[in-house]
């Protein structure tokens, strides 16, 4: 950009809010005085092992960021992971243990790189556990800052402490340790969802109570599930991973209402090319051949289309059907289709009970929940209209 207040336009164009007003073209314009990239913070917990499109908004905002000649400090929260980030929850989150967290985080940055600039100048990872193993007089000095009236403003917790429920001590502690990391990198500008508003900004109290520069910051809005109503979550199977198979992505993408579609295109910087003009069912497509392009290869949204109107326009199978081999005797349905296809077997009854399982063109139901291994032998179960697993007996001499 020519000058910081284009630069400053163009980053916050799909932005929620740059707070305080100012600040973000005041910093881009120091870091052109002294010549130096801004650092610019992204925290992220490791709760999960991947990452989804959720995730990409803001990600792909940092990438703009880089483009323009800044460094990115990605922060993977293995000690706040630990603590749970009470953002937009209505109870305590579970706690996750050391090596769940360690795997995650290595899945978190591995995935992160299909999105960022990888370069050592462009890209710094930290793990927030370097400084937060600290000595109790630092925790202690870092406990003073905030007031109890002043956390209870948050929205999550307020409501909770309305309608009588816990709130762990250790989720107070949570935006001291986030606002802690700028102090720690030296961010100068730190980026989140809206739902990390308080967060983001109170890094800035924790920044001035140590005599640091106080960062800007940028909030993304929150992209909307597939369901069109809650915000994108694995915890609510909502999602669209970035490692899924592009069959996987296409299908779920034609799932969204038509109302997110501009949502999606804006907040994930696609280009649906000439589709843009037309009717919602093509602008559709375009989008979800756009996001399988960008996350599993240029030709793979064609591929993934034609798939798709085969299998679910045409009602037939797909040429590569997984297969699953079970012993030979009864086989127990809910069993099968928790093996095959990665759900619980209360969700595998679900689905059995709401006719959503098929044995090639037959029905399998709840009535009947453990069914002769020959009868299956070779055939392919349907979940839905996407899932599909081919059984096959297991050899006796195998």
């Amino acid at each position: 950009m020519s000058d910081p207040l284009s630069a400053a336009e163009y980053l916050a164009r799909n932005a929620a809010a740059v707070q305080p007003a100012g600040a973000l073209e005041e910093r881009l314009a120091a870091a052109e005085r002294e010549s130096r990239p801004l650092r610019v913070k992204l925290g992220i917990d490791p709760t999960a092992p991947d990452i989804h499109l959720g995730h990409v908004v803001v990600l792909q905002k940092l990438r703009e960021f880089q483009d323009l000649g800044h460094r990115v400090v990605l922060i993977v929260g293995d000690y706040t992971a630990r603590v749970g980030d009470p953002s937009g929850r209505s109870a305590t989150r579970p706690v996750l243990g050391d090596d769940d967290i360690d795997e995650n985080a290595r899945t978190y940055q591995e995935q992160a790189g299909r999105i960022l600039d990888t370069a050592p100048e462009r890209l710094e990872v930290r793990r927030n556990g370097e400084w937060l193993d600290m000595p109790m007089t630092e925790f202690l000095a870092l406990a003073r800052i905030p007031k109890v009236a002043q956390l209870l403003e948050r929205d999550d917790f307020s409501k909770r402490y309305r309608e009588g429920r816990p709130i762990s001590l250790l989720e107070f502690v949570y935006p001291l340790l986030q606002g802690y990391d700028s102090v720690a990198v030296e961010a100068d500008i730190e980026l989140g969802g809206t739902d990390q508003t308080f967060n983001v900004l109170f890094g800035r109290d924790v920044q001035r109570a140590h005599g640091r520069p106080e960062q800007a910051t940028l909030t993304m809005p929150l992209l909307v599930g597939i369901d069109g109503v809650q915000k994108m979550s694995k915890s609510l199977g909502n999602h669209i991973g970035v490692t899924e198979e592009p069959t996987e992505i296409f299908g779920r993408t034609m799932r969204i209402p038509d109302g997110l579609i501009d949502q999606w295109r804006d907040l994930l910087a696609l280009d649906l090319g000439p589709d843009d003009a037309a009717d919602a069912r093509t602008r559709k497509r375009a989008l979800a051949r756009a996001i399988c392009d960008r996350f599993a290869g240029d030709g793979s949204g064609a591929r993934a289309q034609e798939e798709f109107d085969r299998v679910f326009l045409g009602g037939g199978v797909p040429d590569d059907v997984p297969e699953i081999e079970v012993e030979a005797g009864d086989v127990h349905l809910p069993a099968l289709l928790a093996a095959a296809f990665g759900m619980s077997r209360s969700e595998a009854r679900r689905a059995l009970g709401q006719g959503g399982v098929r044995a090639d063109d037959e029905p399998l139901t709840s009535e009947r929940l453990d069914v002769p291994s020959a009868d299956l032998d070779g055939r392919v179960v349907r979940v839905g209209k996407r899932r599909f697993a081919r059984v096959r007996v297991r050899s006796v001499d195998a």
